[in-house]
């Protein structure tokens, strides 16, 4: 993927009026909205939340109590942000919290194999996603893959959210800074410095 890609718009890509008629029909309460908003949303929240935690049972955790806060909490949505970036938001924070509470009990934190690197424009996926029955070939995506899982694995949590972001997700540094609750140009800091250890990490594994 390139680095400048941005992820395909869905229905709920919507316009801000018809946004924010879905909206009001999330705060009566609407079941079918709901629905709607679960079946357009849960894969790429669910597709966020396994490259942050590499960990498929607690990514579909996380996206049921994403959703379940989301319920929650949506009379408290003032439209500070668009909705994407709002579910967003609570799917890093429910990540965050799970995050912390392993932490407390000293279990190592992992992370995905998916985010972008280096200034070629070459995603991490694409090193790996290239399919193949020569055996020769799969060795040595399997080699690459243990070579990236230790590599992101040392990358610190902020920037590899913020990789992930923009790299895999495709949000702008607008859509990032109002996630992740920090100003654009520490977005773009956080994203040079997790690309550059990213890099630095990989010297040599490639």
């Amino acid at each position: 993927m390139d680095l400048e890609q941005v992820a395909p718009a869905t229905s709920l890509e919507l316009r801000p009026k018809a946004e924010a008629e879905f909206i009001e029909r999330l705060k009566r309460g609407e079941a079918a909205a709901f629905e709607e908003l679960v079946s357009e949303r849960s894969g790429e929240i669910y597709g966020l939340l396994f490259r942050l935690t590499e960990n498929s049972e607690e990514a579909r955790d996380l996206t049921q109590e994403t959703f379940l806060r989301a319920f929650q909490s949506i009379d408290r949505f003032r439209g500070e942000a668009d909705l994407r970036t709002w579910i967003y938001r609570i799917a890093i924070n429910q990540a965050r919290n799970r995050w912390r509470w392993w932490r407390r009990r000293r279990r190592d934190s992992t992370v995905s194999l998916d985010a972008s690197v280096g200034q070629s424009n070459q995603t991490v996926g694409a090193t790996l996603a290239e399919a193949s029955h020569n055996p020769e070939q799969q060795t040595l995506a399997h080699e690459r893959e243990l070579a990236l899982r230790s590599a992101l694995r040392r990358l610190g949590r902020a920037y590899r959210e913020t990789v992930i972001l923009r790299d895999i997700e495709g949000f702008s540094y607008e859509e990032i800074a109002a996630t992740l609750g920090i100003n654009v140009g520490t977005v773009k800091s956080r994203l040079a410095r997790g690309r550059q250890e990213l890099r630095r990490k990989l010297e040599g594994s490639l």
